[in-house]
């Protein structure tokens, strides 16, 4: 088995780098579209994607798009209307009820052809697009072409077949999602999700944590469970190198909140934090040694047990040094919390603020998401 099945791959640092690359990829697209998004909204971008699929779909490619329900609530009831009219097929990820809300698909995934893939964080929405410092959010994507993007289309599918999303995942489509985890000695599809015992991203990292010398990692959202903060610490404390790129500006102030009621713990075992200020941060990277963990999936609990997601552990020693290059650029740009300074600065108020929003997103958030998924039909 060789070490690495990709033939190419480009790093998309922010929006300006990733929408002109998505829609170039619709446009030479001659077969089949595979989109699948959390997000997709009615506004400019949207309807240039839209429009782009259409085209696509008039010159006889096959074309599915499947979008999550609450994260894409907002679009009108006719949106797809040209798009479907044209012959394609667009589903929603389980619609909207009360009794399964808590369940969402995450991921972030373009395959064309079977041969170009694309992941990342980046939603389908104008307030991404920018270069992350002076305009737009900041957020991540990696281009991919070779043997990885037809596995990429068979994941799609299987979500795809499944996105009404009634019943509990049948165990066979279970066990097909981890049988595609392994693709190769360097290139690891991760696929979490409820109901599928440990979390293969969670248990990747982990591993990778055990004897790891330099870890570096970028999260929008920053609320992992207390084995993975053991983790970071045993590597500081060992005398490892462990920086944090964390959201200055959130979209998301509560999670901002959860996130900064673990900081103090970090900071005295040895870890470095950096607070990106320039614009609101939406990237999800991990770079630990040799490997570089890129995707849909944050640091938190619904990412890591709650939603559907989709990230790529990968080898390729250029790829990770271009990935260290971007985190660093990144670093540069935020603000470093120093231990003693964070220790006086909050008030009171501000530290029972914290904490609130952590029991909320740790502990309330992911009982109700399970107590969802135990009572949907086998």
């Amino acid at each position: 088995m060789s070490s690495s099945q990709l033939i190419a791959w480009k790093w998309l640092r922010n929006g300006d780098e990733a929408f002109p690359a998505l829609l170039a990829a619709l446009d030479a697209a001659r077969e089949t579209i595979r989109l699948e998004t959390y997000i997709f909204a009615n506004d400019s971008l949207g309807r240039r994607f839209r429009d782009a699929l259409v085209l696509a779909r008039q010159r006889g490619v096959v074309v599915s798009v499947l979008v999550d329900a609450v994260g894409s609530m907002e679009l009108p009831g006719d949106f797809w209307s040209p798009l479907t009219a044209a012959g394609a097929a667009v589903r929603v990820f389980n619609p909207l009820a009360l009794s399964r809300f808590a369940i969402r698909d995450h991921r972030k995934l373009l395959v064309c052809d079977a041969r170009v893939g694309f992941v990342g964080g980046f939603n389908i929405a104008t307030e991404y697009e920018g270069d992350g410092v002076t305009r737009g959010w900041l957020d991540l994507g990696l281009q991919i072409e070779g043997p990885l993007a037809l596995a990429l289309a068979d994941v799609f599918d299987k979500m795809f077949a499944q996105a009404d999303f009634r019943h509990k995942r049948p165990l066979h489509w279970r066990r097909g999602l981890r049988r595609h985890t392994v693709l190769s000695a360097g290139e690891q599809l991760l696929l979490g999700g409820p109901g599928l015992g440990r979390n293969p991203i969670r248990r990747a990292l982990r591993t990778d944590l055990a004897s790891a010398r330099v870890v570096q990692v970028m999260a929008a959202y920053f609320l992992p469970p207390r084995s993975l903060r053991r983790d970071f610490a045993r590597v500081a404390r060992r005398g490892g190198t462990v920086q944090f790129v964390l959201a200055g500006k959130s979209d998301v102030a509560f999670s901002q909140l959860a996130a900064r009621s673990l900081y103090q713990r970090l900071l005295i075992s040895g870890a470095e934090i950096y607070e990106y200020g320039p614009q609101v941060l939406h990237a999800k990277l991990i770079v630990v040694d040799n490997a570089v963990y890129v995707g849909s999936a944050n640091l938190d609990p619904r990412s890591l047990g709650i939603n559907y997601e989709l990230m790529l552990r990968l080898t390729n020693p250029a790829l990770v040094a271009e990935a260290r290059v971007i985190f660093g650029a990144a670093r540069a740009q935020g603000r470093r919390i120093e231990v003693a300074e964070w220790k006086t600065a909050r008030s009171f108020w501000t530290r029972l603020r914290e904490r609130w929003a952590y029991f909320v997103l740790a502990r309330v958030d992911p009982h109700v998401a399970q107590r969802q998924w135990r009572s949907l039909p086998e």
